[in-house]
C-alpha cells in the first residue's frame, strides 16, 4: 500500500505566510522559505504554497520565492495562485516547482487543465477545489472563496479528472480553520467517484483528525496549515501516531 502523505500548506500573501478562519481574518505565520525548510527537516512528504490573493489581485505567483524554496527543499512542492496560462506554469516549473495548482482559471477555462496535462504531464497538474455547502448542495467557490459558482463540486471534480487533472486538492470552506476535523463524508464520497489522488484540506485540529480522514475517507494525503505553523502538531509525532493506528506513512 502506498504511504499516506502529510502536507503542510503555506498560504502566502505579500511574501509572508498567513492563516485565517473560513478564509478570512488573516494573521501572520512566518517566513515561507524558513517554514518550508523546517517542514522538510521534520519529515513532511510534500509542501503546498498558495498565493492566496494572486487571482483576486490579478497578479502572478512570486517566481523569486519559488526559486528560494527550491534551493532549500529536497521534497516535492506545489505552487498555486494566479496561474492562467501555459507560460505561467512553465515559469514556475523552471523556477523549481514540482507541480502547479490551478483553481479559478480552470473553472473559467476548463481546457486549461487539458493543455497543462498535455504540455507537462498529468502528474504536474493539481486541481484545487474550494467547496462550500449551500442549500443542500456542495458548490465550487472561486477567488479564495469570495465568489460562488454554479458548479456542483462532485460534477466539477469528475469533469476535471476526465480533462487530465492528476490530483485533487479539496478544501472544505465550512471546515477550514475551525479545527473541528476534516469533511470525511464529502471526501469519502468523492474518493469513490474518481481514480486520481485526493488531498484532504480544511479542518485539522488534532492528530485524531488525521487518523480519521485516512481511515474513513481513505484519502491519499492530508493537508493542514495552522496546526503545523504554530507548533500545535509536530510532524514526527503525527507520523508515529498514524503508524500506531496502522496507517502507512514514510518515517
Amino acid at each position: 500500500m502506498l504511504s499516506k502523505r502529510i502536507i503542510p500548506c503555506l498560504d502566502v500573501k505579500d511574501g509572508r505566510t498567513v492563516k485565517g478562519v473560513n478564509f478570512v481574518d488573516l494573521r501572520d505565520a512566518g517566513d515561507p522559505v524558513e517554514l518550508a525548510a523546517q517542514y522538510a527537516q521534520q519529515g513532511a512528504d510534500e509542501l503546498v504554497f498558495l498565493d492566496i490573493t494572486a487571482t483576486h489581485e490579478r497578479r502572478k505567483t512570486m517566481i523569486e520565492m519559488v526559486k528560494s524554496v527550491a534551493r532549500q527543499l529536497n521534497i516535492p512542492f506545489t505552487i498555486g495562485g494566479g496561474i492562467t496560462e501555459i507560460a505561467d506554469a512553465e515559469a514556475l516549473l523552471n523556477a523549481g516547482a514540482d507541480k502547479i495548482s490551478i483553481n479559478s482559471a480552470a473553472v473559467r477555462n476548463p481546457k486549461l487543465i487539458e493543455e497543462l496535462a498535455k504540455a507537462f504531464g498529468v502528474q504536474f497538474v493539481v486541481l484545487a477545489v474550494d467547496t462550500k455547502h449551500v442549500d443542500g448542495k456542495n458548490m465550487v467557490h472561486l477567488n479564495g472563496g469570495r465568489l460562488i459558482t454554479e458548479l456542483e463540486t462532485e460534477n466539477w471534480i469528475k469533469q476535471a479528472e476526465d480533462l487530465g487533472a492528476g490530483e485533487i486538492l479539496l478544501t472544505s470552506m465550512d471546515h477550514d480553520g475551525t479545527k473541528a476535523g476534516f469533511d470525511c463524508g464529502l471526501l469519502g464520497k468523492i474518493n469513490q467517484m474518481i481514480n486520481i489522488p485526493i488531498i484532504a484540506s480544511g479542518g485539522a485540529g488534532n492528530m485524531d483528525h488525521f487518523t480519521e480522514v485516512f481511515q474513513k475517507a481513505n484519502v491519499d494525503a492530508a493537508l493542514a496549515a495552522s496546526v503545523f505553523h504554530y507548533g500545535e502538531i509536530l510532524i514526527p509525532d503525527l507520523k508515529q501516531e498514524l503508524k500506531r493506528n496502522q496507517i502507512p506513512v514514510r518515517i
